[in-house]
């Protein structure tokens, strides 16, 4: 028993017909604590807990920290999430549902998180939002249940934040034996070290973001989603905050889902004349995003 879902995957006749291919969702919206991130945290709390682990803490403003929070409680260890101070109180309300003890510290998540390493006893485990093995592991289950279905994508659509999830699809692919899958990433400007990254041939750390997509956040990727990058074919696609916002909007007229920004850089390229047309299969992971609301989209719309 794994504390994430076996999400659907189903083919959508909306975007399918907006983009001239056939587009495939993996719905990791739908999972217990709204997104993907539950794959990767759930498989690392079990591993510690196993290991005799009394408390989870983690840094995370969004849905890492949520995900750890709902992997506590369904174990039953206390969890503690140190979250920067632009986290919405819708964020910090949904962490606190889940039974977590919630500390806000810093500016950015990078002070967040340096506070949170400070408060690691030797009988806790650290949570890492992206950058832990574990992780990767765990988000690879994804690619293992779209294999098991007997589709098989001629590519795979995923938005880019710290590289988590990048990192875990990579690993599905190549041990499922999908090598020639390539993985189009998405991000959104102001939240692009990816793009960048992949530009310069070497890890870009931004100096800001300045996206509203703030789970596309990671001013850096993670060492491993660079390696892959080098070994694992990769197209890059950055979008408008504008365009993430207008999917998003549309993505819930057509699949009755609400996700965040984050997510729709994803579905954007759906929406996007022409985006996808070197493909006839195209699988978009629908990572999600529980801290969208109606409210929170038209404020977003409003800044941008």
């Amino acid at each position: 028993m794994t504390l994430h879902l076996h999400t659907p995957l189903i083919e959508s006749r909306p975007l399918s017909l907006a983009s001239g291919r056939s587009i495939w969702l993996k719905l990791d919206a739908l999972q217990p604590p709204g997104s993907f991130k539950i794959r990767g945290i759930g498989a690392a709390c079990e591993h510690y807990a196993q290991q005799g682990k009394r408390r989870f803490v983690s840094s995370s403003g969004g849905n890492a920290g949520i995900a750890v929070a709902y992997a506590g409680r369904c174990l039953h260890i206390p969890v503690t999430v140190v979250v920067p101070e632009t986290t919405t109180e819708r964020a910090k309300e949904l962490i606190r549902q889940e039974s977590a003890e919630v500390i806000v510290h810093g500016a950015s998540w990078q002070e967040a998180n340096a506070l949170a390493l400070s408060l690691v006893g030797p009988d806790d485990a650290f949570l890492h939002p992206f950058d832990n093995p574990l992780l990767w592991q765990g988000h690879a289950t994804l690619i293992d249940e779209v294999f098991s279905s007997g589709f098989k994508p001629d590519a795979v659509v995923l938005s880019v934040g710290g590289g988590g999830l990048f990192s875990g699809v990579v690993e599905g692919l190549q041990r499922n034996g999908w090598h020639d899958v390539p993985v189009v990433a998405a991000e959104t400007r102001g939240a692009d070290s990816f793009a960048q990254t992949l530009q310069f041939g070497q890890r870009v750390t931004l100096d800001a973001i300045t996206s509203i997509a703030t789970s596309l956040g990671a001013r850096q990727v993670c060492e491993q989603a660079f390696a892959l990058s080098q070994r694992h074919p990769v197209r890059s696609h950055v979008v408008s905050d504008q365009a993430a916002l207008a999917a998003c909007e549309r993505f819930l007229d057509d699949q009755r889902l609400l996700v965040e920004p984050a997510c729709g850089a994803s579905l954007a390229l759906a929406y996007e004349p022409g985006a996808l047309d070197d493909y006839e299969q195209v699988l978009i992971v629908v990572c999600g995003g529980v801290t969208a609301t109606v409210d929170q989209l038209r404020a977003w719309q409003a800044r941008v």
